[in-house]
């Protein structure tokens, strides 16, 4: 052996060595390509280098390339054969180009691990101080022994990658669930809410695009998880995120994550899109979009692909992509504030959930539900609540929906003296008497008159189930209302 070929080895130990001791430690999959790429081309004296990670259905992950094309399918044909299922044996592949133009010599090798191929890395053009010179024995099976310690680090990094996000996700998910434990299902018996659970459940197992129009307050989340539950991706994440709760600027950043080194002592952070991959992402109120976070989340709708912010990867997502918002979209199109193209990829299945004041029969069972919730939870089980709150429910006109309906349950469970919530312990917003009669001033037979009939409108006309609410007995109902009849009567003869 001369001098030379002992330097020669002397240099591809080192190299060696040095590069394990580099990716030791926990590099992403982008840091790892980078570095291949610069010692396989600095160590192999090549004139020009690529090195691309793949996902596991072949697509590229992260490319890296100097003077070579960045695109696996544009090297594929400097090769006589399909040079990725001769990779994909283990092997090194070598190619020999005619044309005038370098590169003029190719040698190929694959990121093998446990019979995966996680990458590629071709070299053109070994260059010396004598000229260019072929890619010997040694060199071919150098390379190969670089991809093998760098394809057992990407495989690390991946690993890595996917707790990272299980963590992020986990993290999300337990702080929207730390407040309020909620059962499974919707709480409601009303009509309104069977139609809108029927179409929830045939929705959901179909996979489209479905977008949730409601007030504030509706329970618009709620109808998310459903679909997610309902649907085959129930076992992945579901990662909510309210797009009118940011600004702009960190909505973009929470929405598509950000790489490392945007900006100084920035450090990558995974976005909502990527953490709901194999799962659910739900976007409330998504009409307080921007017109330019509009078009990347279009792209996201279309090609399932979107980028870091200060990224060029292109990252593929599988996600079921649920929507809501309480404005009018339609105007929003018309007035240039909304995409045309977006509303309607988003509104494929469109799922209406009806106020609060539409479905008043439901408020007897939500009422029950928050009450035993919030019983338990401040160790106060066994409360009861009376006649007279409940038909000051029933008569509230609950302009924040369900969410004031939990928050006045919650606040009279709290603070209520006794074991029965009374209805001063509600403390609903009085909508005062003037409001409720015009701005007249009225006896109390007419007060008495109205009250009844607004409990009669909430239980749908069933006067035993007024009476119970009432506290009176149905006989007595009956004898009133012939009361008011009669009067009516009289002021028309």
């Amino acid at each position: 052996m001369d001098t030379f070929d002992r330097n020669w080895r002397e240099l591809q130990l080192e190299t060696l060595v040095d590069l394990s001791l580099t990716i030791g430690g926990v590099l992403s999959e982008e840091e790892l390509v980078e570095e291949l790429l610069q010692r396989a081309v600095g160590t192999l004296d090549a004139g020009s280098g690529f090195v691309a990670s793949l996902h596991p259905g072949g697509q590229e992950a992260v490319v890296r390339s100097v003077r070579l094309p960045q695109s696996v399918e544009t090297l594929r044909s400097f090769f006589e054969s399909d040079f990725l299922e001769e990779l994909a044996a283990g092997r090194v592949v070598r190619a020999i180009r005619t044309t005038s133009d370098p590169p003029h010599e190719l040698l190929a090798a694959p990121m093998l691990w446990q019979q995966k191929t996680l990458g590629i890395v071709v070299l053109g053009d070994k260059e010396t101080r004598e000229g260019r010179i072929p890619f010997s024995d040694s060199d071919a099976r150098f390379l190969l022994s670089m991809t093998s310690m760098v394809a057992t680090a990407v495989a690390t990094a991946r690993r890595v990658g996917a707790i990272e996000r299980e963590r992020q996700r986990l993290a999300d998910e337990n702080r929207a669930l730390r407040d309020v434990a909620r059962r499974e299902g919707f709480v409601g018996e009303s009509a309104a809410i069977q139609e809108m659970l029927d179409l929830v459940r045939r929705a959901a197992p179909t996979g489209v695009n479905v977008m949730l129009r409601g007030e504030s307050g509706v329970g618009k989340e709620r109808v998310a998880r459903l679909l997610h539950s309902y649907s085959d991706r129930s076992g992945g994440p579901f990662v909510p995120l309210n797009c009118a709760a940011l600004p702009e600027t960190l909505l973009e950043s929470e929405l598509f994550g950000i790489e490392e080194g945007v900006a100084t002592g920035v450090q990558r952070r995974h976005g909502k899109i990527e953490l709901a991959d194999g799962g659910t992402l739900f976007l409330d109120e998504v009409g307080d979009l921007s017109l330019a976070l509009q078009a990347k989340l279009l792209r996201v709708v279309q090609e399932r692909e979107f980028e870091r912010l200060g990224g060029r990867e292109r990252i593929p997502v599988d996600l079921h992509l649920v929507t809501a918002t309480n404005r009018d979209l339609e105007e929003m199109v018309e007035q240039g504030e909304f995409r045309q193209d977006l509303y309607y990829r988003l509104r494929v299945v469109v799922v209406n959930i009806k106020p609060l004041r539409e479905r008043r029969t439901d408020i007897p069972l939500l009422a029950r539900h928050f009450l035993e919730l919030y019983g338990e939870r401040f160790g106060r089980p066994g409360l009861l609540l009376s006649r007279e709150a409940l038909a000051a429910l029933l008569s509230h006109s609950f302009p924040g929906n369900v969410r004031e309906l939990e928050n006045a349950i919650q606040a009279a469970v709290a603070l209520a003296p006794g074991n029965t919530i009374t209805e001063d312990d509600l403390r609903l917003e009085a909508e005062g008497g003037q409001q409720a009669t015009g701005g007249e001033l009225v006896s109390l037979g007419e007060m008495e008159r109205r009250h009844i009939e607004s409990v009669l409108q909430a239980v749908d006309g069933n006067r035993q189930a007024a009476a119970r609410i009432l506290g009176i007995d149905r006989t007595t109902l009956y004898r009133k209302l012939q009361r008011f009849a009669s009067h009516d009567a009289e002021h028309i003869n």
